[in-house]
């Protein structure tokens, strides 16, 4: 079934247009991206079984390509608006934490973190360098590792907060096992780094940990 032959007022594209987006429901929204299901699955049904299958809206956007391609139903054509959607996604909050501080937005940090780390099959680890007003200067993927390892290298982080001018830092890395909770090597490592960047007046706001649906802070922890 494809959009043209759901009832003119079940129509996700003439319900945005009369009432607005907001008045979409999520399965309603990416039903207007896929236009058409497949044989014996409605558009509305494969948007809904994308959901269930990532667990939700926040799930979907932090899905990578091969996770796309996972789903039945979905052509190079269909991946490729949906991955563009995700990589708007990303380059939107991107904008916002450039213009604005970062402590102003902490659930912003943590959404871009996500969307940055949490699709990933193998674990790497980031750094947010920020100004002394903390304004965002860049976002750099500094290290990856395999599925369970990353090896981490403290000198590099240094060399590289001194040639961006940073005054402080959020650092981010990702679980690929699912399961956001910071383990005993991840807080010596926190402890290694914020003692190594202090060295050159760079401070270490928070280190986020990045799981599947879930990000967990050292700061709200009081980890640091």
């Amino acid at each position: 079934m494809v959009l043209k032959d759901i009832p003119p007022d079940a129509r996700p594209r003439e319900k945005l247009l009369a009432l607005g987006p907001a008045a979409l429901a999520d399965a309603e929204l990416i039903a207007l991206l896929l236009r058409t299901g497949m044989k014996g699955v409605s558009v509305l049904q494969l948007a809904q079984q994308m959901l269930d299958h990532f667990g939700g809206l926040s799930g979907l956007l932090h899905a990578g390509p091969d996770d796309l391609k996972r789903i039945k139903g979905l052509g190079p054509a269909k991946r490729a608006e949906i991955a563009a959607v995700i990589e708007l996604s990303r380059r939107a909050l991107l904008r916002e934490l450039e213009q604005r501080p970062a402590l102003d937005a902490p659930e912003k940090v943590k959404q871009f973190a996500q969307l940055q780390l949490g699709a990933l099959d193998h674990e790497a680890f980031g750094v947010m360098f920020l100004d002394k007003r903390y304004q965002l200067i860049r976002w750099e993927e500094m290290f990856r590792g395999t599925i369970d390892q990353t090896a981490v290298h403290p000198r590099e982080i240094v060399k590289r907060a001194l040639e961006l001018n940073a005054a402080n830092a959020v650092l981010a890395h990702n679980h690929p096992s699912g399961a956001a909770e910071p383990s005993p090597a991840d807080e010596y490592l926190t402890q290694t780094l914020v003692s190594a960047l202090r060295l050159v007046d760079v401070k270490v706001l928070d280190h986020l940990v990045v799981g599947r649906g879930q990000v967990v802070s050292f700061a709200e922890r009081g980890l640091l």
